[in-house]
């Protein structure tokens, strides 16, 4: 059954109970990527903020229905394929795939639905016809195309972000002509000279294309109805964008999101990060030197409404505590099975169940996490084969909420490496040469030539690969990264 979880409100700035619309579903629609470049670690903050929130949805026995959109065509993807004489539509493409990847890499669980703003241009001119025949609407007098929210028409304008109309600036539209008031904005723009004719679709307001409000309120309603659970996204989304999707929809006369969800960001000296810190930051720069488990370690061990500040020391910090776990998981393996359980049944404890319920509390978690694994040290020590078994799976079990099982198949499948045949290949070659040097190691110390067996331990701890002795033999690992 369904347990007693709590979130954070931003439309309310309380902590609630979650009471889903249908007993035992849940519907989430998250704010994916705009596509005009490469991802940063602050885009992957939040889709890993939120896989955490589907994940315990799922544990803890909802049926959940997830909805991610990809944003497919806006201003800056238009200009950027422009300047790189490339068509937009190409340009879109190409960084939807390097989100994927990035996605996958993480082991970020797919969305249910991952629609395109392309793809649902007749949704989002039935809600702009709605906000016209209710008055909540207009298109501009200037023969521009373009079809404005009229904010003055609807008093709740400003409800989810707690501000005052009256007090508000200009929306990102400036002071275009044919708007009636500054803080209108744009649900669909005309066709503008210049832009590709491809950029354009025919409607009844005239040839353009979409405001960048009204694509999740048509993607959120074509795929979790008029009214849903849980609308989430990053703290900068909240305005304008949350609040003029919030305003749209209900001006339409949908219920929409009943629980507003905003992950903090991840900064870097104190700065948000943006694309203004450079591409060392960039995922796909980052993987190169840190495993994706490390990464996703440190982007998923603070509570989600929490700022993680990255700092040089936490990618080592993480690999760190990655390899604690993954060298306990390696070490049980020897004594116990640790694989082939159904981690679903597997009774978590009750203080992470706490933890997790109270507005997913990850570091809390992760301490419980960490206090397994330093009992299943001590079985380990203690060769008591049944209490390690139980500390194996309930590590395991706790880990997969977070995303983090060192045998989630993700991380040997290719979709953690992003390398697919040729990791497992480099794998298997690499496991073939230690094991090699090892049994060479091996023979010298039967043969008390201690000096040859330290020379063997000393060329592989200089290739980064450490070797234990233990009462089981030896054994090996990666620094920084999993056997």
């Amino acid at each position: 059954m369904p347990v007693s979880l709590k979130l954070f409100d931003t439309a309310t700035r309380t902590v609630r109970d979650f009471v889903p619309l249908t007993p035992g579903k849940v519907g989430i629609y998250l704010c994916g990527a705009t596509v005009q470049s490469s991802p940063h670690i602050g885009h992957l903050r939040s889709a890993i903020a939120f896989d955490v929130l589907v994940r315990w949805l799922r544990r803890s026995g909802y049926d959940v229905t997830f909805v991610r959109n990809v944003t497919d065509i806006d201003d800056k993807i238009l200009e950027k394929a422009r300047d790189a004489d490339a068509d937009w539509w190409a340009w879109a493409l190409k960084y939807e795939r390097e989100f994927t990847a990035a996605y996958d890499a993480l082991n970020i669980t797919p969305p249910d639905y991952e629609p395109r703003a392309t793809g649902h241009i007749l949704d989002m001119v039935d809600i702009i016809q709605r906000l016209i025949d209710r008055g909540h609407a207009y298109i501009s007098d200037d023969d521009s195309g373009n079809v404005w929210f009229d904010v003055r028409s609807f008093p709740e304008y400003g409800a989810l972000t707690h501000q005052d109309p009256a007090e508000m600036l200009s929306s990102e539209d400036g002071e275009t002509p044919g708007k009636k008031d500054s803080r209108d904005f744009a649900l669909w723009k005309g066709a503008k000279a210049g832009e590709p004719e491809t950029a354009s679709w025919p409607t009844p307001f005239g040839k353009g294309r979409p405001g960048w409000h009204i694509e999740c309120s048509a993607m959120a309603r074509r795929y979790l109805g008029d009214a849903f659970d849980i609308h989430a996204g990053g703290l900068d989304l909240r305005f304008p964008h949350h609040e003029n999707e919030q305003a749209q929809s209900r001006a339409a006369g949908l219920g929409f999101a009943q629980y507003w969800l905003h992950n903090a960001w991840v900064t870097a000296s104190g700065e948000k990060m943006s694309k203004s810190l450079g591409n060392s930051l960039l995922v796909k720069e980052m993987l190169k030197n840190t495993s994706p488990q490390a990464l996703r370690y440190a982007l998923g061990v603070a509570q989600y409404r929490s700022m993680i500040e990255f700092t040089a020391d936490s990618l080592p910090e993480a690999a760190s505590a990655w390899d604690r776990i993954t060298g306990f998981i390696q070490r049980a393996a020897e004594m116990i099975t640790v694989d082939g359980v159904a981690l679903h049944d597997v009774e978590l404890p009750e203080p992470f169940v706490t933890a997790m319920n109270d507005d997913l509390n990850v570091s809390a978690a992760l301490a419980v996490v960490h206090e397994e694994l330093r009992a299943g040290n001590q079985a380990l020590s203690d060769v008591d084969r049944e209490a390690l078994e139980g500390h194996a799976h309930r590590l395991r079990a706790m880990l997969d909420v977070l995303g983090l099982d060192p045998l989630d198949d993700a991380w040997s499948t290719g979709n953690g490496s992003g390398q697919g045949s040729n990791a497992e290949a480099t794998q298997a070659a690499l496991d073939h040469l230690v094991s090699t040097q090892l049994t060479k190691r091996d023979d010298a110390r039967a043969a008390r030539d201690y000096a040859l067996a330290d020379e063997i331990r000393d060329h592989l701890a200089a290739a980064g690969i450490v070797v234990e002795d233990s009462a089981r033999g030896a054994r090996w690992s990666l620094q920084h990264g999993e056997r």
